[in-house]
């Protein structure tokens, strides 16, 4: 046997996860897009993309769904279901970014130009299929939006109405996260865990924001019993490990020192 034949049998003897087909990350984007044009584009008529999502879900149906005992071919209709509801939602998304944001000049804007609409977007139609326990395909998704907004929103946080996130750029929401209703957040925010361990996946590791809650640029909130109480308003680059009552406003002070130059005298 010759060394390039050596070489391939060790690579082929390396490949040890049977069902890691990459395939199934280009087919998700693939549904991913024509999902969003189907729901938004006015002159994409749904009806007529309807057989082709149904297609394409099926194929990702096959290609996620390897292990025997984890049905997910009775998924699409609930999912088709929500559809109505989370458009209603995106819709009110879209309203919330216009409203809030004096530079957006149109409501169209919002929708073909703002990343942390897409990124938001994305997120309630992968959420929908994490709901129904859909192994891969709704992380797939959101890291295809993340590739293309800088926004990491795992598709497990629960989200309320009317999300607004500007500038999108870097914004990190963890799994467990809880987003209330009528939230703001900025370029750079992250929503995390205090610490990371295996042994807490099944904990609530990521922080509380309720109702009406702005969150500005920067700013890292860490804890699943930490809550940002309503109303209240987060400084850039404030650093919170801790509950905070409703109606505060939390700023981050930093240390100024002034040199003076050294003229000798």
């Amino acid at each position: 046997m010759d060394s390039q034949e050596i070489i391939i049998n060790k690579i082929k003897q390396n490949k040890i996860q049977p069902n890691l087909r990459f395939r199934l990350k280009r087919e998700t984007e693939a549904f991913t897009d024509l999902l969003f044009l189907s729901l938004f584009d006015i002159e994409t008529p749904f009806r007529d993309n309807l057989p082709k999502l149904k297609q394409q879900f099926d194929l990702l149906v096959n290609l996620a769904c390897w292990d025997p005992e984890k049905s997910c071919g009775s998924v699409w209709e609930d999912y088709f279901q929500s559809l109505p509801t989370v458009l209603e939602s995106l819709n009110l998304d879209a309203q919330a970014i216009a409203d809030c944001d004096p530079a957006s000049l149109s409501i169209e804007e919002v929708y073909l130009a703002y990343p942390g609409f897409y990124a938001i977007a994305i997120y309630r139609l992968a959420h929908e299929l994490y709901k129904h326990k859909f192994p891969l395909v709704p992380r797939l998704m959101t890291e295809y939006a993340h590739r293309q907004t800088g926004v990491d929103i795992n598709p497990g946080a629960q989200i309320g109405k009317s999300f607004f996130i500007d500038h999108a750029t870097g914004v990190v929401i963890g799994e467990t996260a809880v987003i209330r209703n009528h939230v703001k957040i900025y370029q750079g925010v992250t929503l995390g865990a205090l610490y990371v361990a295996k042994s807490l996946s099944n904990t609530k590791r990521h922080p509380t924001i309720e109702d009406n809650v702005t969150i500005y640029a920067n700013a890292t909130i860490l804890g699943g019993e930490t809550v940002i109480g309503a109303n209240s308003i987060i400084g850039g680059n404030a650093w919170l490990t801790s509950s905070v009552p409703a109606n505060s406003k939390v700023f981050h002070t930093p240390e100024i020192e002034i040199r003076l130059q050294d003229n000798g005298i």
